[in-house]
């Protein structure tokens, strides 16, 4: 098993991540649906989210006891949104989970870090539209490319950071619910994550 790998597991299309002592962490390949990060326009994190609830739940529940069998449960660190400071909340033991703003800005996608932690005076709500690793972040639905949660807070608590349907990270955040479309709700592209056993 290889970094950058597509595997077939549980009816999905993954891409492997990381490879650690005999486990590798994957992400779908694609956007698999389109939810809201919560069900109420109230501060939130990613500890209390019903985003997380459904992944952990009636996502995970879709496995088959042997796949089950071979996902590992983490301890996610859930840090504060590096520019706002807005907190991320308790830390959280995920059987499935979504990537942080660390984890696409500096370890799975290029490294970026540079950008992040050391922003330029006038970034403010986008992190850099010409970062050259932008593309490799960009993902679609099976009709469009469309933008993607991450775990981590925006620029205030009901926001949530995003990665936009250019692959630029969204460090200020998409609405938790609230949107634009028809049903007025903020319905962002999911990409579940998680780690498995060989």
């Amino acid at each position: 098993m290889k970094i950058g790998n597509i595997i077939q597991f549980g009816n999905y299309d993954w891409r492997v991540l990381d490879v650690q002592n005999n486990c590798f962490l994957m992400i779908t390949e694609h956007i698999i649906e389109q939810r809201s990060y919560h069900d109420a326009y109230v501060d939130i994190t990613w500890a209390d989210c019903s985003l997380r609830k459904y992944l952990n739940g009636e996502f995970y529940e879709k496995f088959s006891g042997a796949d089950k069998a071979r996902i590992i449960t983490v301890f996610n660190k859930n840090m504060d949104n590096q520019w706002y400071g807005t907190k991320g909340g308790a830390d959280t033991a995920d059987n499935i989970f979504l990537l942080s703003i660390e984890d696409v800005a500096c370890k799975y996608f290029g490294d970026s870090s540079e950008l992040l932690y050391s922003p330029k005076k006038n970034k403010r709500y986008w992190f850099e539209r010409k970062d050259i690793n932008n593309s490799r972040r960009i993902a679609a639905t099976k009709e469009a490319i469309w933008w993607w949660w991450l775990r981590s807070p925006g620029r205030v608590g009901v926001k949530a950071a995003y990665v936009h349907g250019d692959g630029n990270i969204g460090i200020q955040g998409n609405n938790i619910l609230k949107g634009n479309l028809s049903d007025g709700r903020c319905t962002g592209g999911v990409r579940p994550a998680l780690w498995l056993k060989m």
